[in-house]
């Protein structure tokens, strides 16, 4: 039997014994051994959607995913999943956008289920072997660190650059590193919760403001001389992190909004923007950069170990959305092997 832990409404997840899935030519069956708890998972949880997409039908969420396959020519291999299984057929695959595909599958999105169960199915293409001074924890984390890869690249970060990351849950405190790594200079991280400022400091960020504080411009200013940065980062999916981040930007400047909001429009100073020229970029999932986001973690100049704040058996997945929900910490991961 296939332990599952199923979305049924906002804040209803059960837990039920299935029948193992079935295997289809070109897959291979991984048993799940870690699973990270996404934001957008928690919007699942508390929301019971995100913006339009809502809960339509009983489903397995979680794709941040790391396990062993069981079977086939990588039977016994660790291996990082990557969830998205693009087309490779359509226009935008062909043009190099396979995170646009337009007949994307992405895991515990839709009719595909995701990683919170113990066994899973999957494309065996979208395997990645881990090396061994990985743990599961970390396989499933290359998925955050993906995105945050994804944003960057997207930003265009010119070395030497000056770049503010609005935002640092653990995709922000992941681009902190990246930024770092693309050859940025110097690095604000802005937060209002005062546990995640102190986890930007610890993971690199040169200045670390509250956004809500009243003196945030002028620190801003300070840190800058004035200009503004290179680049800004949004990454949290709130219209007060969109502005926070639009004051930061230079004139001329990128902002690259990766947040999820929890509705379907964000508003922002248009106004501002406008009077500064700047060049807005929108971060959907990533596109083929597991590789990197690897060879990042293995090199060192990527932490993603010390993100895990919690991990939790399938058994208790409720407490785990809870506790994710209330952003005590960092990063939560589910087990699904007992």
């Amino acid at each position: 039997m296939n332990r599952t832990a199923r979305f049924h409404a906002a804040g209803d997840v059960r837990l039920a014994d299935e029948p193992m899935p079935t295997v289809a030519d070109g897959e291979s069956l991984v048993e799940v051994t870690a699973v990270g708890l996404c934001g957008s998972d928690l919007h699942w949880w508390a929301e019971g959607g995100i913006g339009d997409a809502r809960i339509a039908h009983p489903i397995v969420g979680g794709h941040e995913m790391a396990g062993i396959v069981r079977g086939g020519r990588l039977d016994g291999v660790r291996v990082a999943i990557d969830p998205a299984i693009p087309c490779r057929h359509c226009d935008l695959c062909r043009a190099g956008h396979p995170n646009l595909c337009r007949d994307i599958v992405f895991a515990g999105h839709g009719l595909r289920d995701g990683g919170l169960q113990r066994y899973l199915p999957w494309p065996t293409d979208r395997l990645f072997p881990l090396p061994g001074t990985m743990t599961d924890a970390d396989g499933a984390m290359l998925e955050p660190l993906g995105v945050a890869i994804h944003a960057v690249d997207l930003g265009h970060v010119p070395l030497g650059a000056d770049v503010a990351v609005i935002g640092a849950g653990p995709i922000g405190l992941l681009l902190i590193q990246v930024a770092r790594a693309a050859g940025a200079a110097r690095v604000l991280s802005a937060d209002p919760l005062p546990h995640r400022r102190e986890a930007a400091a610890r993971y690199g960020a040169d200045a670390v403001l509250d956004p809500a504080a009243p003196g945030y411009e002028s620190a801003l200013a300070a840190f800058t001389d004035g200009r503004g940065v290179d680049v800004a980062f949004e990454i949290a999916g709130t219209d007060a992190a969109i502005e926070a981040a639009i004051i930061a930007a230079r004139p001329g400047a990128r902002v690259v909004l990766g947040g999820i909001p929890s509705t379907e429009t964000s508003a922002f100073p248009a106004a501002t923007a406008r009077r500064k020229g700047l060049t807005f970029a929108m971060v959907r999932r990533m596109k083929e950069v597991y590789p990197r986001a690897a060879a990042l973690v293995s090199s060192g100049r990527a932490d993603v170990r010390s993100l895990v704040s919690h991990s939790y058996p399938l058994e208790q997945v409720a407490t785990a959305f809870e506790t994710g929900n209330a952003r005590t910490g960092l990063k939560v991961v589910v087990t699904p092997v007992p």
